[in-house]
């Protein structure tokens, strides 16, 4: 049977999606329910002084309000990792006091019999506060910044090997420059939406989230409800972007909501409060110091960030989390500082960290090669980094030369002028542009049952979601491949957090997490049936030994006679089983190197892990030592822009993108994400970027005819090109994450590509028209 792994197959959920089948969070319809409205403040800092809501108790269809005057005491989380459950604001648990710490903080939910009705009720709530002056600026509250110990997760974010400033003093060629980013916001295509439900003391969620499994830990903290009690369900969820990773106000409040009418409650965000209280990108100042020979090797590197959180919570953008390995250098200081404005709390953001900080220390190495009169690309093959000097570790896989190569070649890069402002087509300017992708690979514990049907198709459960990226699919193909079934024989099932515990879909690790998880499982059936198999006195397999024998084409048979054997369903048939199931859990991190908690006594990730013990799959995967090596994937993007020079309008013509990610488990869905990234790219450099009211703190640009984003017509040519050598360490599929490389790097090409072909270096993003004036 030909493996289905990297084969360009539909996605199995397609049909479902275009006919209007796949339910997503908030087309679930409990009997009984009513609508829930957010009021959000209007001041960013003060207190509540008052809340009337007399006109809206008597508005038609009104059922109730809630707010801190009346809503359920919640509990402090007790997690922090988006995994196990992170809500976004720590320190702003909704509707607990009058406080307020930003313009369109949650203040209240109304709820009536239909969403017009809630929405009408919402409106005639009057709220006074006691104002106070907010902190509304980044640039002007410089001086409150602070230097935080650790990022996301404990992540470490000030790092220092050699002696960055004295070797920068003793440089043959010194550059320093400065580069900042806009606050940005994910816009996901689906607003986020929940819909509660209690029976008696079970909680069931509806919940438009990237970690059903995280919800559920979260809601059964924050609510002091027991696990088992709780149940979060996302089958299809319209993208997330990182939005979706922590748990936001609209969440717990619907669950609280519910509780308080004692009906189902259904609470989805209007796109405009989807700028407000379910994250966004922080903005970023970035000062890059290069010391370097006059031959273009580095010697000094020195990135240093400023960003800003809210007063709820401290989330820093990570801005030099890949400068201390992208490149090859003895001396290497990163260091991020963090300022507290009167804002929503930022969250991951597509390639948190990687995105904005990839930006700056791309573009600065641009300057450098101009500054040396180098090759762009001949600066960065001077300065390769043939290993993690930062962890003094080896890459599991790296071909990023080949990935310059490839690129090069199809942008046609020998044929560019060095020259800024020196190529024409027409009567438009000529550019092109490159610059180095990058992105951890990251890899966490997961588990997954596998059940063998009779009839001879087979299920796979597991709790982790499919965000809109193709893991449907993806499992589908890993599941077919390890049972030796098609994919038609194969059902996946996710977004259930009843299912055994699968990795959050963030950090670009579901595909690398989950599906060892998957095919453990799978090979964990497999065995199950060789040994039925050997000990069956009328099996063609009676008495042979199970490292001979093979499973393909929904048959088990010898190895080196592929006609002596049989099929599933004659086997189990004859054992007069229904089915057949295994569990398997994974416990490999490529994060820490060190293993996951246990899991809760009872739970179906606890079965796992006791099942997991006897799995040779399992073991063999857990023993593979991956100390010595580092996980990163790597890539390169190359850009050719069309400028109008009277218009100063900016055209990306062609975009190509050679990634390096491992093992490609459908190219068909590989180039989509990546082509989805490059896009994300596109919006980053050229037009992307929310405004708040300097006087009020209020956000400006609050919905998509404000905030702009790529659409049909910016469209250039995109070209996605693959080494598809599996990683031989990260697991046994060999494949690593590739939801958010592909916006890495591609922001910075453009800026280098517009930069060649104007000569106008803009070092403030977006780059819009005014700027190349």
């Amino acid at each position: 049977m030909n493996e289905v792994v990297g084969k360009p197959i539909d996605r199995v959920d397609g049909r479902l999606k275009v006919t209007g089948k796949a339910t997503y969070s908030a087309e679930y319809f409990p009997k009984n329910m009513v609508y829930g409205v957010l009021v959000l403040s209007t001041i960013a800092k003060g207190r509540i002084k008052n809340i009337d809501s007399r006109q809206a108790e008597r508005a038609p269809g009104f059922v109730g309000i809630m707010s801190y005057k009346n809503s359920m005491s919640l509990h402090f989380p007790q997690s922090s990792d988006p995994g196990s459950g992170k809500f976004a604001e720590k320190d702003l648990l909704p509707m607990q006091n009058d406080r307020i710490f930003y313009d369109g903080q949650a203040v209240a939910v109304v709820m009536a019999e239909t969403f017009e009705q809630a929405e009408h009720a919402a409106s005639l709530v009057k709220i006074g506060y006691e104002i106070e002056k907010p902190a509304i600026k980044l640039e002007e509250n410089l001086s409150t910044k602070y230097k935080p110990v650790s990022g996301l997760g404990g992540a470490k974010i000030q790092v220092s090997r050699g002696v960055a400033d004295a070797a920068l003093q003793t440089s043959e060629v010194k550059f320093e420059q400065t580069y900042t980013t806009p606050v940005y916001h994910h816009n996901a295509m689906e607003p986020h939406a929940t819909v509660a439900e209690w029976n008696g003391d079970k909680l069931m969620v509806y919940d438009a989230t990237q970690s059903v499994a995280g919800s559920k830990n979260l809601l059964s903290s924050m609510l002091g409800v027991p696990p088992d009690k709780v149940n979060v369900t996302a089958l299809y969820i319209g993208g997330g972007f990182g939005s979706k990773g922590f748990s936001w106000p609209n969440t717990v409040l619907t669950a609280m909501a519910a509780k308080q009418v004692n009906r189902p409650v259904k609470l989805a965000l209007a796109r405009q409060q989807m700028f407000t209280t379910a994250g966004r990108r922080s903005q970023t100042i970035q000062k890059i110091s290069f010391g370097a020979t006059s031959a273009g090797k580095l010697n000094a590197i020195k990135h240093d960030t400023t960003s800003e959180s809210s007063f709820v919570d401290e989330f820093v953008e990570q801005a030099g989390v890949a400068t201390s390995i992208i490149y090859s250098c003895p001396n290497v200081e990163v260091s991020h500082s963090l300022v507290r404005l009167n804002r929503g709390t930022p969250c991951p953001t597509r390639a948190p960290g990687e995105a904005p900080g990839t930006y700056a220390l791309e573009v600065a190495m641009d300057e450098l090669a101009f500054e040396l009169k180098m090759d762009p690309v001949q600066l960065r093959l001077v300065n390769y980094a043939d290993t993690d000097e930062d962890k003094k570790k080896q890459f599991s896989s790296k071909s990023l030369i080949e990935c310059y190569r490839r690129g090069a070649e199809a942008i046609g890069w020998s044929q560019r002028n060095p020259q800024p402002r020196s190529m024409r087509e027409g009567n438009y300017l000529v550019g092109y542009g490159m610059a180095t992708a990058t992105y951890p690979a990251n890899r966490s514990a997961s588990s997954a049952k596998a059940i063998l049907y009779a009839d001879g198709h087979a299920e796979i459960m597991c709790a982790t979601q499919d965000i809109g990226t193709g893991t449907y699919t993806v499992m589908t193909q890993a599941a077919a491949d390890a049972f030796g079934l098609p994919v038609e024989k194969i059902q996946v099932k996710l977004g259930n957090s009843e299912y055994p515990k699968g990795a959050n879909s963030g950090g670009s690790q579901v595909t690398a997490s989950v599906g060892p998880a998957i095919r453990a499982a799978a090979l964990g059936v497999l065995e199950k049936l060789k040994k039925m198999a050997i000990l069956d006195n009328t099996s063609p397999l009676h008495g042979h030994k199970e490292e001979d024998i093979v499973a393909s084409d929904g048959r088990i048979h010898l190895k080196d006679n592929a006609d002596r054997g049989e099929t599933y369903t004659q086997l189990l048939n004859r054992q007069g089983l229904q089915k057949v199931e295994a569990l398997a859990k994974t416990n490999v991190s490529t994060r820490q190197q060190t293993e996951s908690n246990p899991a809760a006594a009872g739970s179906a990730d606890a079965a796992a892990e006791e099942e997991s013990k006897t799995n040779p799959a399992v073991q063999e995967d857990e023993h593979v030592d991956r100390k010595p090596y580092t996980f990163h994937s790597f890539g390169a993007q190359f850009v050719k822009v069309l400028v109008d020079p009277v218009l100063n309008t900016v055209k990306v013509d062609k975009a190509v993108a050679v990634m390096d990610i491992g093992k490609v488990m459908n190219i068909k869905l590989a180039k989509n994400q990546i082509m989805g990234g490059m896009i994300f790219g596109i919006g980053m450099a050229l037009m992307e970027e929310t405004a708040y009211d300097p006087n009020n703190g209020r956000v400006v640009t609050r919905d998509l005819a404000q905030y702009l984003v790529p659409v049909n017509a910016d469209m250039p040519q995109l070209e996605v090109q693959f080494i598809d050598v599996p990683d031989p360490y990260i697991s046994p599929i060999g494949a690593r994450g590739i939801g958010e490389i592909g916006i890495t790097g591609i922001t910075v090409a453009i800026n280098n590509a517009i930069y060649h072909a104007t000569g106008k270096r803009v070092r403030d993003l977006p780059v819009t028209l005014d700027k190349l004036i």
